[in-house]
Protein backbone atom coordinates (compact mmCIF):
# COMPACT_ATOMS: atom_id res chain seq x y z
CA UNK A 1 0.00 0.00 0.00
CA UNK A 2 1.23 3.63 -1.23
CA UNK A 3 1.15 6.17 2.17
CA UNK A 4 2.52 9.00 0.61
CA UNK A 5 0.76 11.31 -2.26
CA UNK A 6 2.06 12.59 -5.18
CA UNK A 7 2.37 16.15 -5.82
CA UNK A 8 -0.03 16.26 -8.35
CA UNK A 9 -2.72 14.72 -6.18
CA UNK A 10 -1.34 16.68 -2.71
CA UNK A 11 -2.09 19.77 -5.50
CA UNK A 12 -4.98 19.16 -6.09
CA UNK A 13 -6.17 18.54 -2.72
CA UNK A 14 -5.29 22.16 -1.83
CA UNK A 15 -7.15 23.41 -4.62
CA UNK A 16 -10.02 22.05 -3.67
CA UNK A 17 -10.03 22.68 -0.20
CA UNK A 18 -9.13 26.19 -1.18
CA UNK A 19 -12.43 26.46 -3.13
CA UNK A 20 -14.29 24.97 0.17
CA UNK A 21 -12.54 27.48 2.40
CA UNK A 22 -12.72 30.43 0.12
CA UNK A 23 -16.46 29.78 -0.53
CA UNK A 24 -16.70 30.08 3.68
CA UNK A 25 -14.62 33.10 4.01
CA UNK A 26 -16.98 34.70 1.27
CA UNK A 27 -20.10 33.72 3.71
CA UNK A 28 -18.39 34.80 6.73
CA UNK A 29 -17.03 38.19 5.21
CA UNK A 30 -20.44 39.00 3.95
CA UNK A 31 -22.39 38.24 6.88
CA UNK A 32 -20.12 40.46 8.93
CA UNK A 33 -19.54 43.51 6.45
CA UNK A 34 -22.82 43.26 4.39
CA UNK A 35 -20.97 44.18 1.55
CA UNK A 36 -20.41 41.32 -1.35
CA UNK A 37 -18.04 43.61 -2.68
CA UNK A 38 -15.53 43.46 0.30
CA UNK A 39 -16.15 39.90 1.08
CA UNK A 40 -15.34 38.83 -2.77
CA UNK A 41 -12.02 40.86 -2.35
CA UNK A 42 -11.22 39.41 1.19
CA UNK A 43 -12.01 35.78 -0.20
CA UNK A 44 -10.09 36.51 -3.64
CA UNK A 45 -6.86 37.71 -2.02
CA UNK A 46 -6.27 34.60 0.58
CA UNK A 47 -7.29 32.17 -2.19
CA UNK A 48 -3.49 31.82 -3.82
CA UNK A 49 -1.58 32.60 -0.55
CA UNK A 50 -3.94 29.45 1.31
CA UNK A 51 -3.33 27.28 -2.01
CA UNK A 52 0.38 27.28 -1.33
CA UNK A 53 0.45 27.32 2.78
CA UNK A 54 -1.52 24.12 2.23
CA UNK A 55 0.37 22.51 0.06
CA UNK A 56 3.48 23.04 1.55
CA UNK A 57 1.77 21.84 5.35
CA UNK A 58 0.75 18.98 2.98
CA UNK A 59 4.36 17.82 1.88
CA UNK A 60 5.84 18.15 5.07
CA UNK A 61 2.98 16.33 6.58
CA UNK A 62 3.88 13.31 4.60
CA UNK A 63 7.63 13.35 6.10
CA UNK A 64 6.19 13.35 9.76
CA UNK A 65 5.94 9.51 11.15
CA UNK A 66 3.76 10.26 13.87
CA UNK A 67 0.59 8.17 14.01
CA UNK A 68 1.36 5.77 10.87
Amino acid sequence: MKTTDSHKRSLLKSVSWRITGSLDTLVLCYFFTGSLEMAASISATEVLTKIVLFYGHERVWLRVPFGR
